[in-house]
């Protein structure tokens, strides 16, 4: 992979536009707009909550190939203080948004109070795979009306399963609402325009989008 261009962007950039995303249903509701998010440098990844049953392995590679890329022109993606627009030779001429992981403190139903990752489990795995700590956005106080759209893993990442492919039938999440769950979905891509992966819709058919 060849880095044809970087674009940095600071923390209150990446925070403001953090604030407005909005969810799929709820009539776009903002559920960050009140809430307290800060910019965290060198957390340990141990202390972070996943909600995803599984990593792609080819996801892992491709960030892993993408950060040795990147530190080739001085920048670790796993330890930003803002994001970037990166152009590479897999996708010349389209910049990409790179942004820390997002996580939310949420409360459980068990009544654990965890840092559930909402968005860049990839990228937390590939950290976490090399032993390194990344920068991460935590997200504090969402309303309770609007939690994220998954429940913690029970067993945290001891439940998380590497997979080649996603496999048909497949269930990605315990998700919070079985029956419409894309409701609580955050919309990053609104925002960030291509800092989600679309990936393979597997879920078993009484998961209904």
């Amino acid at each position: 992979m060849h880095i044809e261009y970087i674009k940095p962007f600071p923390a209150d950039r990446l925070l403001s536009g953090l604030r407005r995303i909005r969810l799929m249903g709820y009539d776009g509701a903002q559920p960050y707009a009140e809430a307290s998010l800060e910019l965290v440098p060198g957390l340990d990844t141990s202390v972070l909550t996943p909600a995803q049953n599984y990593v792609l392995m080819s996801g892992v590679e491709k960030v892993l190939e993408l950060r040795a890329a990147l530190l080739a022109r001085d920048v670790d993606i796993f330890a930003l203080d803002g994001g970037l627009y990166v152009s590479t030779s897999d996708h010349p001429h389209e910049p990409i948004p790179v942004i820390p992981p997002v996580v939310e403190e949420s409360r459980e139903p068990d009544g654990r109070t965890v840092l559930l990752i909402n968005d860049g489990m990839h990228r937390i795995y590939a950290a976490r795979s090399l032993g390194l700590h990344i920068s991460v956005v935590v997200v504090r106080g969402v309303p309770a009306k609007y939690p994220y759209y998954a429940y913690a893993l029970d067993g945290g990442w001891s439940c998380v399963t590497r997979l080649a492919e996603l496999p048909d039938g497949y269930q990605k999440k315990a998700y919070r609402r079985p029956d419409n769950y894309r409701a609580l979905f955050r919309d990053f891509n609104a925002v960030f325009p291509g800092v989600q992966k679309q990936r393979k819709q597997s879920n078993p058919s009484h998961i209904i989008a």
